[in-house]
């Protein structure tokens, strides 16, 4: 019951942190994080513990999907070449830049544990920087090369992370056996997600209620992570391109009825596990402080520091090489804007340069270590010190960095939402012909009046949906007028309610629109 109970507490407490960020114009990922922080340092805070191989498919699992479904394979591959040089190179140098730091300060540190701890800390965090930069709205490239890279770089990372436990096991470690078998697994991950990707969207196409579709979701979502990590391929590797297969076929076989509520479970979700894996590893770093004297507490704080310094500086440092490299290399930007938004142009990069938060790979990757793991606290206390850092000093800069640099976008996915609504919607209205006519025209009507709306500028749409919620609002008032005076029952004002919301939610205001 006390347990029960300390998790009530702890998502209260989370709650309420939230929505102070949002009053206050802070990422949630950084009150978080200093939320963490605190409860290592409260007194009597209970004990929780999970099992080391369940941390990283309960909190990265359902993270990943719901980052991967949300990718654009088409932008991906329009800026392959940042991105994949964040992904592999960017990871590796941090990596071993990192190992070799963490040998400096403790040379009897393994090798493998050195390079364990490298990987943990490597990959940027991909719901940390969406919370931020969705708050400012960056140029659409930008937040296209730091989705991708906080997609994909934590396949880079835990595989990297997986040879290192290995190795740490066998004793030794060696690049040549290791470069075939990361090899391999990548290949059969791929192989394996796709694969699993068409087959779930035909089981979840036989699920028509929302409540039994979205367990299986979370079921099949696990058992993915699950069946990979069994064949001893690659977990992320094989939800990333899970993800995206059911991203690209499954809303043609799914109703609006289903997504609406998947899509705010997931989102729940997502928070949930964030606060969790804040809570549980700072639970565990008070036992660690604890058991460190005073001059081991000293110690280990520079190695954390000095780790958390690493990650930053190899970062603004590969940046700066990557656009030295770029600009040696002909070619051009298209539009003055994507050109900003380059890695070409100093501003775009330094914004890259500067988006390099962690977040809950990296608590969870930390929190995975076995118990007997060579220098696992310090491990774990450098891995918390490196995302508590990096959001703090990263997170709460990144948008005065934005507003200072005032890089301009012109909006690509604007332009894009309205060719597609057009062409949509003349579609709708050219399958309405030959219909009977009574029946056909308000609906042909209908949508007549939203072609026209995306004609219009963006305020005057705003306008209308403004007006749009001002009429909801007292349709809605008089609905509850109704219910209470008890003119309707329960049941009609309930139908009702149903129908107001799905219009509300067509007059709520689109992101990027408001």
């Amino acid at each position: 019951m006390v347990l029960f109970e300390s998790i009530l507490a702890i998502m209260f407490g989370a709650v309420l942190l939230a929505a102070g960020s949002r009053r206050a114009g802070i990422p949630y990922p950084v009150v978080l994080a200093i939320g963490g922080t605190a409860l290592a340092f409260i007194p009597n805070a209970p004990r929780i513990t999970l099992d080391p191989e369940l941390v990283l498919a309960l909190f990265v699992a359902p993270i990943l999907l719901d980052a991967a479904f949300d990718s654009s394979p088409r932008d991906l591959r329009r800026n392959w070449l940042p991105v994949t040089s964040l992904v592999f190179i960017a990871v590796g140098v941090t990596t071993a830049a990192v190992a070799l730091v963490a040998r400096w300060f403790v040379p009897e540190l393994p090798w493998g544990a050195a390079i364990a701890l490298g990987a943990i800390v490597a990959p940027p965090d991909a719901v940390a920087a969406t919370a931020i930069l969705r708050r400012v709205r960056p140029p659409h490239r930008i937040v296209v090369i730091l989705e991708g890279e906080s997609l994909l770089n934590d396949a880079t990372a835990l595989l990297i992370y997986r040879l290192a436990l290995g190795a740490v096991a066998a004793g030794s470690f060696s690049l040549t056996s290791a470069l075939p078998a990361f090899a391999l697994v990548t290949v059969g991950s791929i192989i394996l997600g796709a694969l699993l990707g068409w087959v779930s969207v035909r089981l979840l196409a036989l699920f028509g209620d929302p409540p039994s579709a979205i367990i299986l979701q979370f079921i099949s979502t696990f058992g993915v992570w699950i069946l990979a990590e069994r064949l001893h391929l690659s977990g992320i590797i094989t939800i990333v391109v899970y993800g995206i297969v059911l991203a690209r076929t499954a809303p043609a076989r799914t109703s609006a009825r289903l997504r609406i509520p998947s899509y705010a479970v997931w989102e729940t979700t997502v928070f949930v596990l964030q606060v969790l894996a804040f809570v549980l590893v700072g639970l565990q770093l008070r036992p660690i402080l604890e058991g460190f004297d005073a001059a081991q507490r000293v110690e280990n704080a520079w190695i954390a520091f000095a780790v958390l310094a690493t990650v930053i500086v190899v970062r603004l440092t590969w940046v700066a090489t990557y656009r030295t490299l770029a600009l040696m290399r002909p070619g051009r930007t298209s539009g003055a804007s994507d050109k900003a938004a380059s890695l070409r142009n100093i501003k775009g990069s330094a914004v890259v340069a500067w988006s390099g938060m962690r977040g809950i790979v990296t608590l969870a990757a930390a929190y995975a270590l076995p118990a007997g793991f060579p220098h696992r606290d310090m491990i774990l206390l450098c891995a918390f010190t490196v995302v508590v850092g990096t959001l703090l000093i990263q997170g709460l800069t990144l948008a005065p960095l934005l507003r200072y640099l005032a890089i301009s976008d012109d909006h690509p996915v604007d332009r894009e939402f309205a060719l597609a609504r057009k062409a949509a919607l003349e579609a709708a209205i050219e399958s309405l012909e030959g219909a009977l006519p009574a029946a056909a025209a308000p609906i042909r009507q209908e949508y007549r009046d939203m072609l026209e709306q995306t004609g219009r500028t963006a305020q005057l749409d705003t306008d209308h949906n403004a007006l749009r919620r001002t009429a909801l609002a007292v349709a809605r008032k008089t609905a509850f007028d109704l219910r209470q005076r008890g003119t309707i029952g329960d049941d009609a004002f309930h139908r009702l309610e149903e129908e107001l919301d799905w219009l509300e939610l067509g007059a709520s205001p689109r992101e990027g629109t408001a």
